[in-house]
C-alpha cells in the first residue's frame, strides 16, 4: 500500500517540534547553571538539586493533566496550548530577578513539557502508518535531541569566555551572570511560537475522532495519508477495537487485564530515566569539573556530547523497524551498564580529561540509539485505543517522577558515595533493566496499533 510520505512526515513532524522544545527546555539549565547560581546566591546542595529539577515537577503536573485533557478535548488543542506555555515561560524565566520568580516560570515551563511529553508521541502513533510508526514515533526522539543540541549550542555561542580562576562572585558581575544566562532561556521563543503556529494547522487525530463518532472528519484525515482503501480498512479495524471494548475509568487499570501492560509501560519509564543519563546532561558541569575540565572547556565538552546523542538518534531511527524494539532496549542497556561500570572505574582510579570523557560519549550513544527512543515509541504502542491517552498519562507521569528523583538525588549520592560509587549504582539498575526487557517486554515491530491491542490483551510476553 502507498502512503502520503509527505503528509505523514509533516503532520508527525510539527507534533514532534513539542519534543524539540522539551529537549532544548530540558537541558537549556545546564549551559545556564554556572551563571544562574551564582545570581541568585545559590550555595547549598538543595538549593541547586531545587533549581535543577522544579521544571519537573511542572511536568509531572503537566502529564497528569494531559491524560485526561487529551482524552476529552483532543490531541490537537492540547499540542495548541503546549506552545503557548512554552513561549510565555520561556521569556518569563529568562527575565526573572527574583530565585522564586525564575523557580515558578522553570515550573510553568515544565508543564508545558509534561504535556508535550504526553500528547507528541501519541498522537504521531495514531496518525502514522503500522510499517513506518517506530520510525515516525521516533522523530519525536530526534527532535528531543536535536532541542538538546541546540540548546548546547546556543549556551555555548552565547556565554562569553571564563578565565580559569574566576571566582563565583567575579562570575556572578560579569555578563555570563547578569545577562548571557537569560538569554540561554528566552531563545527557546522563537521555536515555541512555530511549534504553536503549526499546531493550529494540523489535523485532529483520526482515533480520537473515531473514538468520539466524528466520521467524516476522521476519514478525511486517513484518506489523505493512505488513500480510500486504507481509509476504510483502518475505519474497520478501529470501530472494532472500539466496539467490543468499551472506555473504562482509569481506577479501572488497576483492577483490569491492563494492569500488566501499565506495570511494563511504568517500568519502562523508570528504567530510562534510572539508567543515568540525564545526570550527565544536567549536571554535566559538576561531571566534567571532577574529570579536571575549566567551566569554558565544559560548555564546548557538552557540545560533543549533543553531537553524540544526535548521530546515534539518527541510527536508531534507522533501525527501530528493522531490528525491533526489543533487541534495541537489550543492547542498549546492556552497552550503558558498561559503560557506567568503566566510568565509574575512571573516577575510581583517579583519571582525568579524555578517558572521563570518551566514556561519556560511549554511554549517551548507547542511550541514544535505544532507550531514549525505543522507550517512547513502545509507551505510545502498546496501550489499547479506549485508554492510550490515560494510561500514557500515568506512565509518563512515572517517568517524570523518577527523572525528578534522580535529578534532585544526584548532588546527596556524589557525595555520600563518590562517583565512582554513584555510577556503579547507576550501571546495576541497567543490568537489572536488561533483565526486565528480555524477561517482559513485547515486541512490537510491523503491527497495527490494533493488532497490538490484542496481542497485548493475551498476555504472552517472552519469558512470561
Amino acid at each position: 500500500m502507498k502512503f502520503n510520505a509527505r503528509y505523514v512526515f509533516a503532520i508527525s513532524m510539527v507534533a514532534a517540534l513539542g519534543g524539540l522544545l522539551f529537549g532544548y527546555d530540558w537541558v537549556v539549565i545546564g549551559g545556564a547553571k554556572p551563571f544562574y547560581e551564582k545570581y541568585f546566591y545559590l550555595t547549598t546542595e538543595e538549593q541547586v538539586g531545587w533549581a535543577n529539577s522544579c521544571a519537573l515537577l511542572g511536568c509531572l503536573l503537566g502529564s497528569i493533566a494531559a491524560g485526561g485533557a487529551s482524552d476529552r478535548f483532543g490531541r490537537k488543542k492540547l499540542l495548541i496550548a503546549s506552545g503557548a506555555i512554552f513561549a510565555v515561560s520561556s521569556i518569563l524565566t529568562g527575565w526573572a530577578h527574583t530565585f522564586t520568580e525564575f523557580v515558578s516560570w522553570r515550573i510553568a515551563g515544565g508543564i508545558a513539557i509534561g504535556i508535550a511529553s504526553n500528547v507528541s508521541p501519541i498522537y504521531i502513533a495514531e496518525v502514522s502508518p503500522a510499517p513506518w510508526r517506530g520510525r515516525m514515533v521516533a522523530l519525536n526522539q530526534l527532535t528531543i535531541v536535536i532541542g538538546i543540541l541546540a540548546a548546547q549550542i546556543v549556551n555555548w555561542r552565547i556565554a562569553r569566555p571564563v578565565p580559569a580562576d574566576a571566582t563565583a562572585e567575579m562570575i556572578r558581575l560579569s555578563w555570563n551572570g547578569q545577562v548571557g544566562w537569560r538569554w540561554m532561556f528566552t531563545a527557546v521563543a522563537v521555536p515555541s511560537l512555530v511549534f504553536l503556529a503549526g499546531a493550529l494547522a494540523v489535523p485532529e487525530s483520526p482515533r480520537w475522532l473515531l473514538a468520539r463518532g466524528v466520521m467524516e472528519q476522521a476519514r478525511r484525515t486517513l484518506t489523505h495519508i493512505g488513500g480510500k482503501a486504507y481509509a476504510d480498512s483502518e475505519i474497520r479495524e478501529i470501530k472494532r477495537s472500539l466496539q467490543f471494548r468499551p472506555a473504562i475509568e482509569w481506577r479501572e487499570l488497576l483492577h483490569s487485564r491492563l494492569l500488566r501492560v501499565l506495570i511494563v509501560g511504568i517500568l519502562l519509564a523508570i528504567l530510562q530515566q534510572w539508567s543515568g543519563i540525564n545526570v550527565i546532561f544536567n549536571y554535566a558541569e559538576e561531571i566534567y569539573r571532577a574529570a579536571g575540565y575549566g567551566v569554558s572547556d565544559i560548555l564546548f565538552n557538552i557540545v560533543i556530547t549533543g553531537t553524540i546523542n544526535l548521530v546515534f538518534t539518527l541510527v536508531a531511527f534507522g533501525f527501530v523497524d528493522r531490528f525491533g524494539r526489543r533487541a534495541l532496549m537489550l543492547a542498549g542497556c546492556a552497552g550503558i551498564a558498561l559503560s557506567h561500570l568503566l566510568l565509574g572505574f575512571a573516577y575510581a582510579s583517579g583519571m582525568k580529561g579524555l578517558p572521563v570523557l570518551i566514556v561519556t560519549l560511549a554511554t549517551i550513544a548507547c542511550y541514544a540509539m535505544s532507550l531514549a527512543p525505543v522507550t517512547w515509541v513502545l509507551i505510545a504502542e502498546i496501550f489499547p485505543n479506549r485508554v492510550r491517552g490515560i494510561a500514557v498519562s500515568i506512565t509518563v507521569s512515572a517517568l517524570w517522577i523518577a527523572c525528578f528523583l534522580v535529578t534532585f538525588t544526584f548532588p546527596v549520592l556524589n557525595r555520600v558515595f563518590g562517583s565512582a560509587g554513584t555510577f556503579w549504582l547507576y550501571s546495576a539498575i541497567c543490568a537489572a533493566g536488561f533483565a526486565f526487557v528480555w524477561l517482559s517486554v513485547p515486541e512490537t515491530k510491523g503491527k497495527t496499533l490494533e493488532e497490538i491491542e490484542r496481542d497485548t490483551s493475551q498476555y504472552q510476553y517472552p519469558g512470561a
